[in-house]
């Protein structure tokens, strides 16, 4: 028994006519007509009684329908049921909250304005936490720092992730050239949570060199830890994109590209995962917002 078969024998049976269910599916009479015989010979049981006109369903017929009748129409509606769905989404999105405050949000933004049916999952974390919900399926894209080969992911970078060092207005490094990290251990240090990226790569360095150094507030939030800088308490180390243009009332900036390096940052996606609909938007989206205008396609 095909479903062919069953959708010819539906049809006819609802409009009692093998010509206008040929007209309504779209198809020959001659092969509505051998749709239905075929079912009749696998159940081996007359359906319809041809005498009368209109057509009549048989009493077994009859049964037939009202059981294969819902059948045929939900599966003929889950192709459109489930496209429907696709393009409500969700898209899940992992990334660290640095990047989630300020250069994700722009994404979001122009996102929603173009599909506000699709719904968002955005996910937090640290950078390898990202990236391993990238790895095990979780979500479907990530937004970090380039991964390394290790993790056997795909990336496609769209923007620069440097460090800047940020301290209050009056502080004394504003005042002299930053050639060397021995400068920033002098000062108490506010910074993100242990296992952050940029903080990882900092205490790297400074034990790298042998430094020692004095970490007082730890912060899950750049933005709190901008405002603890502006009460004085310490200097800190963050990206740049974590800096608005508002900032430079109350917080000084001054670029660490000569000391630490300067990463790229986009895309991080699992190779061989079925990528919906939404998310590609949401991809093409993120390209057009944050890959610099030359490199665009």
């Amino acid at each position: 028994m095909e479903l062919r078969e069953l959708r010819s024998f539906c049809t006819a049976a609802r409009v009692h006519s093998i010509s206008k269910a040929a007209v309504e599916l779209g198809l020959g009479q001659p092969t509505v007509t051998t749709h239905i015989k075929k079912l009749e010979e696998e159940l081996g049981m007359v359906l319809f009684d041809r005498v009368k006109r209109p057509i009549q369903l048989t009493l077994a017929g009859d049964r037939l329908a009202a059981i294969a009748t819902p059948l045929v129409e939900g599966i003929d509606s889950l192709a459109t049921m489930t496209s429907e769905a696709e393009e409500r989404g969700p898209v899940q999105i992992a990334s660290t909250p640095d990047i989630i405050p300020h250069t994700l949000i722009r994404v979001v933004r122009v996102f929603l304005a173009r599909f506000p049916q699709v719904h968002l999952k955005i996910r937090s974390g640290t950078r390898e936490e990202v990236l391993h919900m990238v790895q095990d399926g979780d979500v479907d894209l990530g937004v970090v720092q380039h991964p390394e080969k290790s993790y056997g992911l795909e990336f496609q970078g769209l923007f620069l992730y440097e460090r800047v060092l940020i301290t209050p207005l009056d502080h004394p490094l504003l005042d002299e050239p930053l050639t060397s990290l021995d400068q920033i251990v002098r000062y108490p240090l506010i910074l993100m949570g242990r296992g952050t990226h940029t903080r990882t790569i900092l205490e790297e360095q400074f034990r790298r060199k042998g430094l020692e150094y004095d970490i007082i507030v730890e912060l899950d939030s750049m933005d709190m830890i901008k405002r603890y800088v502006a009460l004085g308490m310490g200097i800190s180390v963050g990206p740049r994109l974590a800096i608005d243009p508002e900032d430079r009332k109350t917080v000084g900036v001054i670029s660490l590209a000569n000391l630490l390096p300067v990463e790229q940052a986009g895309i991080v996606t699992l190779p061989g995962k079925t990528v919906s609909s939404p998310t590609r938007n949401f991809m093409s989206v993120m390209r057009d917002v944050l890959a610099p205008a030359g490199s665009r396609r």
